[in-house]
Formats: C-alpha cells, structure tokens, sequence
C-alpha cells in the first residue's frame, strides 16, 4: 500500500501495516513525513537479517528536515496500526541527521514499552490515535542522531519467522547540556534472531485474546540507557 493511501485509511483501521510517519514534540506535530524517511510501502521486514533493518527498504520520501528536540522533551511517533506487539525508541550518533547513511551505526536503545496488564504498546498507540509517545533521556548528548523507531507485531509470531517488524528513522537533532553518548550498542541488523522469546512468542491466551495469556514479555534489544 502506498503511503498517500496509508494516511487517507488510518483512522478506519483499513491497513493491518504500518508507517512511522510524521514525529511530535514537546506537543507539537512537525508534519507528515517531515524528518522522517520513509518508503511508499507499508510492508514489514520478517529477515532480522535484512541488510536494511535499520531504517527500511526502498526508501522514497528523504525530507532534509532535522527535527529539533530538547533532551527531557516529550516525543511522539504517528503510525498506522497494527496488532499486538512492543515499540522500540533506539539512536545513533551521526555527523549531519539530514545525509547520513544507515549502514554501519552503532545504535543505543533509549525507550521502551512491551506488554502491561495485557496491553501491549500497540493497544495505547491506537487509543492515541496512532501516536506513541517516550522522553526523551536528559542525559542525552547534544548533536545530530538518526532516530529509530520500530514496532514489532506478533499476531503470527508463533510461527517461527512470522514476526512483523516496521521501522523508520527521522532526522533529529538534540539540544541541551547532557553528556551521554550511549552505551549497550548494537548493530542492525545483527541484534536480533528469529527465535529470541520476544520475536518468536504466542501471544495469545486460552480464549484466542492477543493479551499475553499472563505469561511474562522479554522485550528484544539491549537495556534502555539510564541517566
């Protein structure tokens, strides 16, 4: 499906996909597909493997825009929806966010949210109209840094290799006095395998409800940064 048609269908759920589109902050929208990049399909990647599991495939919307966000600012990523699954916030320091590549980053997670009471991220993006949102760390070095989100839904997940994985990367640029630069680093891809327990999951309880069954949820991806 292709992205203008993703945004005309989102709010009657008419996509199962997904598209990190448009990024908030501090409250304020910065505009569809600004600072993001993103493809015209709304496919997932199901290869942990796939040489652009950083930040998609085929990309074909490259706004130049870097978005400014203070450290400690409230950010939001709008997405389509999907079903059942956690949402990963990681960065990677870069020279210029507007026209660096993708390939060889090293990449430090900095928000996470997996399954809570039996709601998953998904279930509050969709209640947020398609908005997730993290804070950004305090701690956080000033500097440019591609910003990747992704969302992982497990509805087949149960079936080894039928874990749906969507990400894009937005240009940002961070301000203020923080020191850190990252630490527990990865690499994408190479982070991830097929069957770590939280890409191959059922999620599913007794009754066919995509709840978790009360099993406990280890979410993929090295340890948030802590301040």
């Amino acid at each position: 499906m292709k992205v203008s048609s993703v945004i005309l269908s989102l709010a009657s759920l008419a996509s199962g996909h997904s598209i990190f589109q448009k990024v908030s902050v501090n409250g304020v929208d910065q505009g569809q597909l600004k600072g993001v990049r993103a493809p015209d399909s709304d496919y997932p990647i199901q290869n942990v493997n796939d040489a652009a599991f950083a930040c998609n495939k085929d990309l074909k919307h490259l706004d130049k825009t870097v978005i400014t966000v203070p450290a400690g600012a409230k950010v939001g990523a709008w997405w389509g929806h999907v079903i059942g699954g956690p949402i990963m916030v990681y960065l990677a320091k870069v020279n210029d966010a507007a026209t660096a590549q993708t390939t060889g980053l090293k990449w430090f997670k900095v928000a996470e949210d997996g399954l809570n009471n039996g709601q998953w991220a998904v279930d509050k993006m969709i209640a947020n109209n398609g908005w997730h949102y993290f804070t950004m760390p305090t701690c956080v070095a000033p500097g440019d840094y591609l910003m990747r989100v992704e969302l992982i839904a497990l509805h087949g997940a149960q079936v080894p290799g039928q874990a749906q994985f969507y990400m894009e990367c937005a240009q940002i640029r961070i301000t203020g006095s923080g020191t850190n630069t990252g630490s527990n680093f990865v690499s994408f891809p190479g982070t991830y395998s097929s069957n770590d327990p939280g890409i191959q999951v059922n999620i599913y309880d007794n009754s066919g409800n995509p709840n978790g069954g009360g099993r406990p949820y280890k979410i993929p991806g090295p340890s948030v940064l802590t301040c």
